[in-house]
């Protein structure tokens, strides 16, 4: 068949996924077979960043190519009376301008199977809303994904729908978003998906306590396999070439201190200090792999340079599918088409993170209310000044040398503007615990 002039694009975004949790960003024993192969095929960038440490948040930003404190989405949505306690309205708005809607406008079918987390409940618009044409969701309205065994079939029944879709539209250009919800817990995994991981079983106990290394790894194995189908699917219906495939996820691993995750909550951030809801990196800095054949750039390269973010994707998008963004909707991402075909792009703008709420797990991972970062340097700091802290990311991506005493002029740089942007946010609840990493020192209370 003759392929389209414009490129189609399938984004793959994962829940929970940490940055560390592949085979090709270094993990020594989970085994990801076929994203590494994705990788191998494309670009791997191990500077990608998600705009919250949380989920809501975080896919408001891909959806509309800006920060989403704007929106006032600073956690993940729940019912109408938490998100009210939390300043936040109980949906994304539809009027937004949105990466369905602008590619949709283009002549693009757009299909969103999966998870969808930016509102739910009584009068929330549907998907369609959005510029989506065919969805099955969880977490929205409208027609739902249904799951005959339960959550260890989530990514297997995603996938299915997104093939489906993409066998009715190889005709015309589109764009499919498969949203997991691997590997967010509760993950509940079949002993036939646990069997690559018999080793991980934690010893000396029943075969009904599997350990959590062997759950969490049998999920990640299992959601692997099934974007390799979906890898397959492309080459058989010949559209690979012309095809973008995107895998990424919305923020770091979920903490084992956390409820639903105390059987299984040992997703990797990779070499980074914080997981979920913080803004060090592991929070917030996530794995993406994309390959686009069609492109003519390089195979199996890793992009170490480029600040790539997910405000980065609605312009990016657009610029390669021929859409025009409008000029007035306050677009906070910069088209990264020249890092997609294998450059490397020195990001002209800033990013910014704010995270109102407490960050579970070690003190080591609960990081200031407030980061931005600008070049090489990111600064992290409360509001109130009581911890200031500057990194040189390149150089130090653990986060561990502040180097803010060291660089005042910097620090008084960095800080101004990210207080400005802070300023221009919608007011609303700060928790009393948020920005501390308060530890119950005996006799005492000890605070950096």
């Amino acid at each position: 068949m003759a392929e389209s002039k414009k490129p189609n694009i399938v984004f793959v975004f994962a829940d929970d996924w940490g940055w560390g949790d592949l085979s090709c960003y270094g993990h020594q024993f989970v085994k990801t077979p076929n994203l590494d192969r994705l990788a191998s095929q494309g670009i791997l960038f191990s500077q990608f960043y998600v705009c919250s440490g949380v989920c809501s948040p975080s896919r408001a930003a891909v959806m509309t190519g800006r920060f989403p404190a704007h929106w006032g989405i600073h956690g993940h949505f729940a019912g109408h009376e938490q998100n009210a306690q939390r300043g936040m309205p109980d949906w994304l708005d539809p009027d937004a301008t949105t990466i369905t809607g602008l590619l949709q406008q283009s002549g693009y079918a757009v299909g969103h199977f999966g998870k969808w987390h930016l509102g739910r409940g009584e009068e929330a618009p549907d998907t369609t809303a959005y510029g989506i044409d065919e969805s099955k969701t969880f977490n929205a309205v409208g027609p739902t994904i249904e799951i005959p065994e339960g959550r260890s079939q989530s990514t297997e029944v995603i996938i299915d729908e997104t093939i489906s879709f993409i066998e009715r539209h190889q005709d015309e250009p589109f764009f499919v978003q498969a949203w997991l919800l691997d590997t967010h817990a509760t993950l509940d995994p079949t002993e036939e998906q646990m069997e690559p991981y018999m080793n991980f079983t934690a010893q000396g106990l029943e075969d009904k306590h599997k350990g959590a290394l062997r759950i969490y790894y049998s999920v990640v194995t299992n959601a692997d396999y099934h974007i390799g189908r979906l890898m397959d699917r492309l080459d058989q219906l010949g559209l690979s070439d012309n095809t973008i495939v995107i895998f990424s996820a919305d923020n770091g691993p979920e903490d084992i201190h956390v409820r639903n995750a105390s059987h299984s909550g040992v997703g990797s951030s990779g070499p980074f200090r914080g997981r979920k809801r913080s803004l060090y990196e592991g929070g917030v800095r996530t794995p993406f792999i994309l390959r686009w054949p069609g492109s003519g750039g390089p195979k199996g390269k890793v992009d170490n340079t480029t600040p790539l973010c997910a405000v980065d994707l609605l312009p990016t998008f657009c610029s390669i599918a021929g859409s025009d963004i409008p000029d007035n909707i306050g677009l906070q991402g910069e088209d990264m088409t020249a890092a997609f075909r294998g450059n490397s792009v020195d990001r002209t703008t800033p990013l910014m993170w704010e995270w109102r709420f407490r960050v579970h797990g070690h003190c080591l991972h609960k990081s200031p209310i407030l980061s931005i970062r600008e070049g090489d340097w990111k600064l992290l700091l409360n509001p109130d000044r009581s911890r200031v802290e500057l990194y040189n990311i390149p150089a130090d991506p653990m986060e561990l040398v502040n180097h803010a005493k060291f660089e005042e002029a910097l620090v008084k740089q960095m800080s101004e503007q990210v207080m400005d942007w802070q300023a221009t946010l919608p007011e609303g609840p700060i928790d009393d615990e948020a920005g501390s990493n308060a530890y119950p020192w005996p006799g005492t209370i000890f605070q950096s």
